[in-house]
């Protein structure tokens, strides 16, 4: 999580201790609100996720990174957060031990997280860019291939969010 981020209610980690111990899998996400910045309770984005697939990453698909829980051997088996990628390092992280190591994971279906809006890869249209590319190099340095539309369809993803509320 990030520093302004918080649960989305007091059994969030019970639910995560749940899925690792019943369904034994190396990792978990679930789906997560955009709340203003200073308004926790009022819904800016609602980015409600869905199961994994591997084909899903080339549809410009991710989960909710803030959402997203890894056993500490799965850190310890492929390497930490790579963060010469900058605000695309927990996207990186995610390409890499989902596609390209393909660790199990579960999507919990309920909001676990909320965050707070105000981000700095989307406070401009020059940072979107940047980030674009920043995205694109996460690709790379795992020696994976997206799809030529792939890293346009990640933003573009995003805009359906707008108008679901948790």
């Amino acid at each position: 999580m990030h520093g302004d981020d918080f649960y989305a209610h007091d059994k969030v980690l019970g639910a995560v201790v749940d899925v690792f111990e019943k369904q034994n899998v190396d990792s978990c996400y679930g789906d997560l609100l955009y709340v203003d910045k200073n308004d926790k309770n009022k819904v800016i984005r609602y980015w409600k996720s869905s199961e994994y697939k591997p084909g899903k990453f080339k549809q410009g698909w991710m989960p909710p990174h803030p959402t997203f829980f890894v056993k500490r051997e799965i850190y310890e088996k492929y390497g930490l957060f790579n963060l010469n990628l900058g605000s695309a390092a927990d996207y990186e992280l995610m390409l890499r031990f989902l596609l390209k190591y393909k660790v199990t994971t579960v999507y919990i279906p309920q909001v676990l997280i909320k965050m707070r809006t105000g981000g700095i890869s989307n406070a401009s249209l020059k940072n979107r860019i940047r980030a674009n590319r920043m995205d694109r190099m996460a690709w790379e340095v795992n020696s994976l291939k997206p799809y030529p539309w792939t890293l346009w369809m990640k933003p573009l993803r995003k805009i359906g969010q707008y108008f679901l509320r948790g």
